[in-house]
């Protein structure tokens, strides 16, 4: 239901609440299918904590983490399909059948990228599921907890995960092409079909068996879904007109491969904790630290959605040189971006403190106050440095490379020296130490790119 309609509330006062706190049709469903993560994961949270051990904890966060791998197939594809599917987006429109109309030589060179997408993630998901499966195998194997069955439900889980990845570029091109209310609605159906499935699941005591439950439901109804409403729109992609399309090597890679290497140290620096804390202090740590960085990260999707559902309208105002009006939308997004971290970080505390205090079991399946502290605060400053990225590559580029690399080598190296010594303390200290020194930079490329880019002074 969008801000404009609906039973017993005025349209005039929805577009109020919505313009005050930032609330589009798109961030509304964007941040409805984050918030049902958020909300239906502490449900989650307490079935894992009453059907699981410590130890099988520690596996279910630790198949996650090291699913996370498979930005190594992707390339940061995704998110390069999602921008230059933006640019062309702004000589097209969406017909009232569902199919795409407008200037013929931007649908060519919006079908040539489709086919190109499809083709690239068919491939990674082959790759991605032999590797992973390999991969894991080793890991695991090298410290085994008793009595925990988990080679057959990592490699249904790895083959699904292939199978997920052929979801990725459907969704990219939706929201790059300013479907994106869609694509969220989508996205929120996969999401609680996917819940209300691990839900059965860990009911019926299905062990280690529950993320492949869940990533298989999830992907069936986003792949059901996609072609059942957005039929006619990916035909349009598979017809051939005339024109030229899109050149990969000269247009797209040298995006891409600098997205590619933010990705990778992405992974470095979000993915990487929990399976340190699984090899040097066994699975139970690793299960602390899977529930907490679950929650952490789940706050710090919710609050970026305010700005990632707002990238191809920067894009297209970008496309057509509309400068004033991208950068009074993206400051918009910006702030309630943080405003929304602080408030969910806030309520989390309040949570963890009052379980704390009653001496609940839950409390003792998170991490302590301390690092959860730190790493709330390593997390503040993401959102912030990540709507200033968002922002910058919807110009098509990538300025932000070498803060990410060098950002995530160190955390790297700062999560295997001082998590494997001081555990998660040491870990998170030394994450959000990293995350103040690099945001100055950040926010000096920032200010740089966009005088630049924009042909003007700051004021």
């Amino acid at each position: 239901m969008s801000l404009e309609s609906g039973r017993g509330v005025s349209p005039d006062f929805k577009t109020r609440i919505g313009s005050i706190l930032g609330v589009d049709a798109a961030t509304l469903f964007g941040s409805v299918s984050v918030l049902w993560t958020v909300l239906s994961g502490l449900l989650t949270l307490a079935l894992i904590a009453s059907r699981f051990d410590p130890a099988a904890q520690g596996y279910y966060y630790t198949f996650g983490s090291l699913l996370e791998l498979t930005v190594l197939a992707e390339l940061g594809l995704g998110i390069v399909i999602q921008q230059f599917a933006s640019h062309e987006w702004s000589g097209l429109r969406l017909e009232d059948s569902g199919s795409i109309a407008g200037e013929r030589g931007r649908l060519g060179r919006l079908a040539s990228l489709a086919v190109f997408a499809f083709r690239w993630y068919a491939v990674a998901g082959t790759l991605a599921s032999i590797s992973l499966a390999i991969a894991g195998y080793v890991f695991f194997s090298q410290r085994e907890a008793p009595g925990i069955q988990w080679q057959t439900p990592w490699f249904a889980l790895c083959a699904l995960t292939g199978a997920r990845l052929l979801t990725v570029p459907a969704f990219s091109l939706l929201d790059g092409c300013d479907q994106m209310r869609s694509s969220n609605r989508i996205r929120l159906a996969a999401s609680v079909t996917s819940s209300l499935c691990g839900w059965a699941a860990l009911v019926l005591e299905a062990g280690l068996w529950v993320p492949a439950v869940m990533s298989g439901a999830g992907s069936l109804t986003s792949l059901t879904l996609l072609f059942k409403k957005h039929a006619r729109f990916f035909a349009s992609l598979c017809s051939d007109p005339s024109g030229d399309g899109l050149a990969w090597r000269r247009e797209i890679w040298p995006m891409q491969w600098r997205i590619a290497l933010s990705w990778l140290s992405g992974y470095l620096i979000f993915s990487l904790f929990t399976p340190v804390m699984f090899h040097f202090h066994g699975s139970a740590v690793a299960g602390q630290m899977g529930m907490t960085l679950s929650a952490v990260y789940s706050l710090q999707t919710l609050a970026l959605t305010w700005v990632t559902t707002r990238v191809p309208r920067f894009a297209v105002h970008i496309a057509r040189r509309e400068f004033d009006a991208a950068d009074e939308l993206f400051s918009f997004a910006s702030r309630r971006s943080v405003a929304v971290f602080c408030a969910g970080a806030a309520g989390f505390l309040l949570a963890l403190m009052l379980l704390l205090r009653l001496r609940h079991p839950m409390a003792g399946r998170f991490l302590g106050l301390v690092p959860v502290l730190l790493f709330l605060g390593a997390a503040l400053l993401t959102v912030y440095a990540g709507g200033l990225a968002a922002y910058l590559r919807a110009h098509k580029r990538e300025p932000f490379l070498v803060p990410s690399v060098l950002g995530g080598a160190l955390t790297a190296l700062g999560t295997l020296y001082f998590g494997s010594r001081y555990g998660p303390s040491g870990a998170a200290g030394s994450y959000l130490t990293l995350n103040l020194l690099f945001l100055i930079p950040e926010i000096a490329i920032f200010r740089h790119c966009k005088t630049r880019w924009h042909g003007r002074s700051e004021a």
